[in-house]
């Protein structure tokens, strides 16, 4: 018997009735399917992503406790949530909203999805926050050639593609390794680098190596907040890498007023205008200008969303 993985239990009964399960997901039969989840959990109920898989199938059947249920099971057994289960129980208001996903989530998202990520948002979903962001800042600093620029959340290069020709130095990080191995294909990057963002600027990984602080006129980062609920760490590391007079641009999806941040059914954050403001302001930036768009489209709806560009304040 091989070891569970996510997509086999490691048991050939139970993976034939989950095999079933899906087939009648495909067909509409979430109830059926979570019935056959079900029979294989009884087979091999130390299978984690079964239980996630469960969970989604008694979700779209209606069976919200039995989802959340299947849901706290996976978190038992996988304590570092490569599911994002935590994330899906805030959704379906069993718990709180967390200040941040888990980094192990975020990771395996984006590792699954280097290989399809430039095509599918780009092409599928409308994705414009790269050009709308790099336009931003062209139309603040017409002339401007930056000695420097840190692209946070790189991805696979899309922002570093709209401003390679103004950065003298462009590095990126990014949490996933695969979207950096996207990102180095493209032979756009002087530096890149691993850094997860949840982290306080000592522990991320921004620093690493003797890389010094206040060495950016411009940090940017295109559709990473979303990724993050409270911001209080990614705006003290940017603090901590852009120098005096430089500039921070970024984006977020846009919450509703008064809110703060939001967790929304797709697992990514929105924030309010207000708290984006009170963090930047606290960080020692100056918001220099806000603007409202689309910047992507969610299950065929356009996404609201806002572009920032803020300079830093002299220390």
């Amino acid at each position: 018997m091989t070891a569970a993985t996510q997509h086999s239990s490691g048991d050939i009964l139970a993976d034939r009735r989950a095999d079933y399960a899906r087939l009648l997901a495909e067909n509409g039969d979430y109830s059926g399917a979570a019935e056959l989840m079900e029979q294989a959990l009884a087979i091999t109920p130390d299978w984690a992503a079964g239980w996630f898989r469960f969970a989604e199938y008694a979700e779209k059947s209606g069976q919200k406790e039995a989802a959340a249920a299947g849901l706290a099971k996976v978190l038992s057994l996988a304590p570092a949530d490569p599911f994002g289960a935590g994330l899906k129980l805030a959704v379906l208001g069993a718990s709180g909203v967390p200040s941040a996903p888990p980094s192990r989530y975020v990771e395996q998202l984006f590792d699954d999805y280097a290989q399809r990520f430039d095509t599918a948002l780009v092409g599928r979903l409308d994705y414009s926050v790269p050009e709308k962001l790099a336009a931003l800042i062209c139309e603040h600093c017409p002339s401007t050639t930056f000695s420097f620029v840190t692209d946070l959340g790189c991805g696979t290069g899309l922002f570093g593609e709209r401003i390679r020709d103004r950065a003298s130095f462009l590095e990126g990080f990014d949490l996933s390794a695969r979207m950096l191995a996207k990102a180095r294909e493209k032979r756009l990057y002087d530096r890149l680098a691993q850094a997860d963002l949840t982290l306080s600027p000592a522990e991320s990984g921004v620093f690493e190596a003797g890389l010094p602080r206040g060495r950016t006129t411009l940090a940017t980062a295109a559709d990473v907040l979303m990724y993050l609920g409270e911001l209080a760490h990614v705006f003290t590391t940017a603090a901590d890498l852009v120098a005096s007079g430089g500039y921070f641009g970024f984006s977020v999806e846009d919450a509703a007023d008064g809110e703060d941040y939001v967790l929304r059914p797709s697992l990514r954050y929105a924030h309010g205008e207000a708290h984006v403001r009170r963090r930047a302001d606290a960080a020692g930036f100056a918001i220099l200008q806000a603007w409202q768009t689309v910047i992507r489209k969610d299950a065929g709806e356009p996404v609201q969303g806002r572009l920032y560009l803020a300079k830093r304040r002299a220390s």
